[in-house]
């Protein structure tokens, strides 16, 4: 969830007060999308923490945080700390880029509310099948292919354009040709649902196991 540099460029940071009224269990939600304890998880473009908190206290010290904006790392490392929670690395990169940054393949890769407005979809696909281990999932957190004026919280429509949002059938499109499979389609009330992928196929590239 980050607006720097282009990289995203249909996606924006929500303001804190709509964002917990609609999440307002943020860890609740992670775990109906199938992220368990002692999982080791990459918050693929974590914005300010929202998501990241929750992911720390869920599974523990095994979270890796990666956002484009620095700005948005540091906040997040607050949100983090405020909860009492910690991270094992904060990574400041581009998310082409984030199997240079990792030594070990992970259990999931999260991406919440932005795999809506990446430019190179299909090559991000293939960027996250290189950081799994095999069996590992993906799991994509988007907006419902609804109206935008449809999707108000606390009174304003909120969310991307209604062109830019992606059914979970749209999703599968793209991501599963790079290696991964779709095993469900979890709703999440009101505007929202979670794509869970499983990665296929044995290791690949330099990265070390962590199973």
């Amino acid at each position: 969830m980050t607006t720097t540099g282009g990289l995203f460029p249909a996606t924006s940071m929500p303001d804190r007060d709509w964002w917990s009224a609609l999440w307002p269990d943020p860890e609740g939600t992670l775990r109906q999308l199938g992220i368990a304890p002692d999982m080791s998880v990459l918050d693929l473009c974590c914005g300010d923490g929202y998501f990241t908190a929750a992911l720390a206290r869920l599974v523990g010290g095994q979270v890796y945080a990666l956002d484009l904006d620095p700005v948005m790392i540091e906040r997040a490392k607050d949100e983090v700390s405020r909860q009492g929670a910690s991270v094992r690395k904060w990574i400041v990169a581009d998310a082409l880029d984030a199997a240079h940054h990792l030594s070990a393949t992970l259990d999931c890769v999260l991406m919440a509310n932005t795999f809506h407005g990446v430019p190179d979809q299909t090559r991000l696909a293939a960027v996250i099948h290189k950081v799994l281990r095999p069996s590992g999932l993906l799991v994509i957190v988007n907006w419902r292919p609804l109206p935008r004026e449809q999707t108000t919280v606390l009174g304003q429509p909120r969310g991307p354009q209604t062109k830019l949002r992606m059914s979970p059938q749209a999703v599968s499109t793209v991501v599963e040709p790079a290696g991964f499979v779709t095993v469900q389609v979890v709703d999440l009330p009101p505007y929202h649902y979670g794509s869970v992928l499983i990665r296929a196929g044995q290791a690949s590239g330099n990265l070390t196991s962590t199973g």
